[in-house]
Formats: C-alpha cells, structure tokens, sequence
C-alpha cells in the first residue's frame, strides 16, 4: 500500500506547489497595491478616524489580515513542497518527518488564511484577483490535508533501525 499513495502523493504535491506560488505571487501583488496606494500622512497632518493599521485600499477590513495569512501560507506551503520533492524522491522514514511537518505548518497557516477568505468573502465591489486568492486558499486547505494524509498513509509499512556494529 505505501508504493501505490506514492503517485497520489506526487499529484498533491505538483498541485499544491503550483498553487502556492500562485497564491504568494498574488500575495506579493496586494501588498504592492497596499504599499503604492496606503495612506501618506504629511508631518503636519493627522491620521484619519478610521485608520486600520493594516490598510488596503481594495476589499474591507479583513482583507489585510487575509492577504498577510495567505502571503505567509503560500511561502510556507512553497518550502512544503520542495521538502515533499525531496521524500517522494527518497520514499523513507527519515524523510517523511521533515515533509510531514513542514506540510502540517503550511496546512494550518492555510487553514488560518481560509477563515479570513471567509470573511473577507463579499459580492459586491470585489476585485478579481483576490477573488482567485480567496479561491485559492479554499481548495488549498482540503488539497494540503490530503497530501499530508496521503505521505503519512504512504508510510504505513516497516520501519528498518540502524543499529551501530559493535565488535565483541
């Protein structure tokens, strides 16, 4: 059984890191926008009444916490996949604890990111981009479970100890 998850888990895996970068590139994208287009306060002005320390002048409030999540989640989940590309080269015990770790941190800061897309969800006045984004982290959050599940399901089998040569 743990050879016939290996192609599931390759699957995920290409998915999920394609995903990611696209996740991060947008990411990168709105703080860019958020950045170019922020308030510029003067010195002898004050700020306004309504001043959110996380400001983006496109979506509402929650939109800054999303896109700080999701940037966050989609570098982690990138680094999840090049330690993913490293055991399913390898296909071993010493290697499935690095990935699988790293998968469950990326997972949960998608998870994180997936309850702000959820509130950040709005139909009207909503741009296209973060609409993917939004996307995006939605189908994240199932796909990393599963490739998590899948490498650890993979695993299932024998475990070989190494055990020092000793000379009696």
């Amino acid at each position: 059984m743990a050879e016939n998850l290996k192609p599931v888990a390759l699957l995920l895996l290409m998915l999920n890191f394609c995903m990611y970068i696209i996740l991060a590139v947008i990411g990168g994208w709105a703080v860019n926008i958020a950045i170019d287009r922020g308030f510029i306060i003067g010195p002898g002005l004050r700020l306004p009444a309504h001043f959110h320390p996380i400001f983006f002048p496109i979506g509402n409030f929650a939109t800054g916490f999303f896109v700080v999540f999701s940037l966050l989640a989609g570098v982690v989940g990138i680094a999840s996949g090049i330690v993913g590309f490293t055991h399913i080269r390898h296909w071993n015990y010493q290697s499935l604890q690095p990935a699988t770790v790293v998968g469950l941190i990326a997972w949960a800061l998608t998870v994180l990111a997936m309850g702000l897309a959820c509130k950040e969800t709005s139909f009207d006045r909503r741009n296209a981009k973060l609409g993917i984004m939004e996307s995006f982290t939605i189908v994240l959050t199932v796909t990393q479970l599963f490739y998590v599940l899948a490498i650890h399901g993979g695993s299932r089998g024998p475990v070989l100890v190494e055990r020092p040569h000793t000379v009696i």
